[in-house]
C-alpha cells in the first residue's frame, strides 16, 4: 500500500504488540514475530493510556485526535474495533475534520464465539446503525459482504478488500524448503502423507475433532502434525495416547513466522476445523505453499478460496465422520491431490496484495467523493 502511487500512507499504531516481545498466555511464552513488521512505510506509535486489556479502555489513545485533526487526511482507515475507546476517538476526530472514515469487520455471522444468544439480539439492533457510520464498510470476504447486505447496508457503501498475506514472500520461501529434510526431522518416511493443523490449540479451533477423525481412519501411512501451542495441548497428547495413535502424531509447539513456510510445504493436506474463525490467514498461507485445505463450514470467510473438489473440501463443523471422509477422499488419490495443489496455487494468484490494495484505493476514492459531494 505504501508503494501505491495514489497513496501517501501514514500508519498510527495504538499498540506494538507482536512487533515487540510480549507474553502470550495461549502460547504460554513470550512472542515476537521474527519477520519485519515495521519496515517500508511511515508509522508512529500513539501512546496508550488504557489498561492494555480486552476491555473498552484497553486501547485509549488520545493522541489520535491530534494526528487526525492536524493531518489534513483524505481518509482514515480504522482497524481498531468499535469496542475500544480509540475507535471512537478516531471516528469523532475524522467527522469533525470532514475526513472520510472507513472501517469494517471480518465476521460473517451475528453469532459470537461464546454462543451467547443475547449478543445476537443486541447486534441485530446496534450493527445496522453502527456500520452506517462508515463512509465505506471494508470487509475481507464475500460472506462478510452478504452479512452487511442483510443488515441493510447499501451495496455501494460496501467494499470487499480480500484478506491476504504477502504472496511473494510465501511462495519464495516455500521454494527454498528442503521438504525431505523437514519431514525426516518429523520422523516421516517417503511413503507417508502428512496432515497438518496449524493454529493455537484452543477450544474454538476444535483440534480434538481432527485428532479423533484421524484416529478413526486408521491410516497407517499418514502422520498428523499439530503446529501451535495452547491450553489444549496436554489434553490432546493424552487423548492421542488413549486412542493409540500417539506414535503417528507430532506436536511442534509454537512455530514462528519465518519457519512456517517449511511446515506447510512439508505437509500434504491442511485441515482447519474451527467452530468460530471468521477469516483465518492460515488458509492463504497453506494454499500459497501448495496445500489443499479441508475447511469447517463455519469458516465462511474462506469459502472464496476453498472449493470442494477443486482446492480442497468443506465439512459440517463438529461432524467427526464427515471430517474423516473428507480427509480420506482427498488423500486416496495421489493424482487428484497433486492437481488440487496446483489449483490452490492458481487460486491464490488472484487473491493477493494487488487485489487488496486496488480495492482499498477504490474504497477511499468512493468515500472521498461522497464526502466531497456532501459538502456541496
Amino acid at each position: 500500500m505504501a508503494r501505491h502511487p495514489q497513496i501517501d500512507l501514514q500508519v498510527a499504531y495504538c499498540s506494538l504488540r507482536g512487533a515487540h516481545s510480549a507474553y502470550d498466555p495461549d502460547f504460554a511464552t513470550a512472542v515476537q514475530w521474527d519477520v519485519p513488521l515495521l519496515d517500508g512505510y511511515n508509522w508512529v506509535e500513539i501512546p496508550n493510556i488504557g489498561t492494555g486489556t480486552e476491555a473498552f479502555l484497553g486501547l485509549c489513545n488520545p493522541g489520535l485526535w491530534r494526528i487526525i485533526r492536524r493531518g489534513s487526511f483524505d481518509a482514515v482507515f480504522c482497524h481498531t474495533g468499535y469496542l475500544k475507546a480509540s475507535f471512537w476517538i478516531a471516528f469523532l476526530a475524522s467527522k469533525l475534520s470532514r475526513t472520510a472514515f472507513l472501517f469494517g469487520t471480518d465476521t460473517t455471522s451475528l453469532s459470537p464465539r461464546d454462543s451467547r444468544r443475547w449478543k445476537i439480539a443486541v447486534k441485530k439492533i446496534v450493527w445496522p446503525g453502527l456500520f452506517r457510520l462508515a463512509d465505506q464498510v471494508i470487509v475481507p470476504s464475500s460472506a462478510s459482504v452478504a452479512l452487511m447486505r442483510t443488515l441493510g447496508i447499501p451495496p455501494e457503501r460496501i467494499t470487499l478488500t480480500p484478506f491476504v498475506v504477502d504472496n511473494d514472500w510465501w511462495t519464495e520461501k516455500s521454494k527454498l524448503v528442503d521438504r525431505d529434510a523437514v519431514r525426516s526431522d518429523w520422523g516421516v518416511t517417503s511413503g507417508q502423507q502428512v496432515i497438518l493443523f496449524c493454529a493455537k490449540l484452543q477450544p474454538w479451533k476444535r483440534p480434538a475433532d481432527l485428532l479423533r477423525a484421524f484416529s478413526s481412519l486408521n491410516l497407517s501411512n499418514a502422520i498428523l502434525v499439530f503446529a501451535g501451542e495452547g491450553p489444549l495441548r496436554a489434553q490432546l497428547e493424552a487423548e492421542a495416547k488413549k486412542l493409540g495413535v500417539a506414535s503417528r502424531v507430532r506436536f511442534l509447539g509454537f512455530v514462528n513466522q519465518s519457519r512456517l513456510p517449511a511446515v506447510y510445504t512439508s505437509a500434504d493436506l491442511f485441515v482447519i476445523s474451527s467452530g468460530y474463525d471468521p477469516c483465518p490467514v492460515v488458509v492463504c498461507e497453506a494454499m500459497l505453499c501448495g496445500l489443499p485445505v479441508v475447511l469447517s463450514d463455519q469458516i465462511r470467510g474462506r469459502f472464496d478460496l476453498v472449493r470442494p473438489g477443486e482446492t480442497g473440501d468443506i465439512f459440517p463443523c463438529g461432524d467427526i465422520n464427515a471430517l474423516a471422509a473428507s480427509i480420506q477422499k482427498l488423500l486416496s488419490s495421489a493424482v487428484a491431490l497433486a492437481e488440487m495443489k496446483l489449483n490452490a496455487l492458481r487460486r491464490m494468484a488472484t487473491w493477493s496484495p494487488q487485489e487488496n490494495v486496488g480495492a482499498t484505493v477504490e474504497a477511499i476514492r468512493i468515500a472521498k467523493f461522497s464526502k466531497t459531494a456532501g459538502k456541496r
